[in-house]
């Protein structure tokens, strides 16, 4: 087995332990950490939620014993060189007698990128920077965007028929897409800080935007309305987490998603209804689109993304690395818009 590939089996088990931590480190990253020690992993640490130890921390400190010269600290993020919610990363490696380390994705924050491992390696420590960077690069978009931009990750998902549409036909209840594909969504809520929706679909669905995984944070609901003219028995009002919903009235779009960015809100979840998909398409503010497909035909006037639309095949925007997943009789389409030109502010 060559270096290299034994680099990146240890490292794709530092992102298997990162995973731990997706959808609770908010406004932080999900980073995952593991010390091997003659090619045989002894300790683990993932990072758990914002204000807490970091990855490298939560390793070292599981392994109770003094690091010995020859062991190899992998870690999927480069470790932070500067004091925040917790202490720099790099001077508790430094203290903990780490001499050999492994990292993924280098900070993507401009100010700070590669200035921890600059650090360490002054410190005297043989650092190998760059395995998986991909990967551990895109276990984090939603923090890279808000990090570098300051505004949230927009994924847009909606559960549609074959012919584009969001609801069924009238006085139908039958929903488009199978119990498997809602429940696979779940998974993608539980990843966000925030599930937004326009005040029609609250009004004509009643939906309750929570996550129904076991030890999952519940996002921020938000609620688009110019009026303000909601139910105010809705679920989202009078259930256990009617105190993570926000209405916002009066404020386009782009104006909302800046300001939930100024709140360290960084990723929001764009579920509907079409008006909204619609407006988020037209501005280009989608980042990624997560579409399940039901085998169905329904027709009707809700269509997925209405919008003003593109003036032509050549200005529409296009997918870039699509992923199709098959759950059961449903396909999910996973991909990232890539657009002609860029929306003025």
């Amino acid at each position: 087995m060559t270096t290299a590939h034994r680099h990146e089996i240890f490292m794709r088990a530092a992102l298997s332990e990162a995973r731990n931590g997706l959808g609770r480190t908010s406004p932080n990253p999900a980073v995952g950490a593991v010390l091997v020690i003659d090619r045989r992993i002894v300790a683990k640490g993932h990072h758990k939620r914002a204000g807490w130890p970091h990855a490298e921390v939560e390793c070292l400190r599981s392994f109770k014993k003094p690091v010995p010269k020859s062991a190899v600290l992998y870690v999927t993020l480069e470790p932070c060189s500067t004091t925040g919610r917790t202490g720099p990363c790099t001077e508790a490696i430094v203290e903990a007698g780490v001499r050999r380390l492994v990292i993924g994705a280098t900070d993507p924050n401009p100010r700070h990128a590669g200035h921890g491992i600059e650090l360490l390696k002054q410190a005297g420590l043989n650092v190998r920077a760059g395995v998986l960077a991909r990967e551990c690069s895109a276990l984090n978009e939603a923090f890279n965007k808000w990090t570098e931009t300051r505004r949230p990750f927009v994924i847009a998902k909606c559960g549609m028929s074959l012919d584009g549409r969001l609801s069924p036909p009238p006085r139908e209840t039958q929903w488009i897409t199978s119990t498997a594909s809602r429940r696979h969504a779940q998974h993608l809520r539980a990843q966000v800080d925030a599930i937004l929706i326009g005040a029609e679909t609250l009004r004509t669905d009643d939906p309750r935007l929570t996550v129904r995984l076991r030890g999952a944070t519940q996002p921020w609901r938000i609620v688009l309305s110019r009026s303000g003219a909601l139910p105010r028995r809705a679920r989202l009002f009078t259930d256990r987490f009617a105190a993570r919903t926000i209405v916002q009235g009066k404020k386009n779009l782009r104006a909302v998603l800046r300001e939930l960015g100024e709140k360290e809100i960084t990723s929001v979840l764009i579920e509907g209804g079409g008006e909204i998909l619609g407006q988020a398409l037209d501005q280009r503010l989608v980042d990624k689109v997560q579409l399940y497909l039901g085998p169905i035909l329904t027709g009707g006037p809700v269509v997925a993304f209405p919008g003003i639309g593109a003036a032509s095949t050549e200005q529409a925007s296009r997918l870039d690395r699509v992923r199709y997943e098959r759950i059961g009789q449903d396909i999910c389409i996973i991909g990232y818009p890539t657009y002609n030109a860029v929306a003025s502010e």
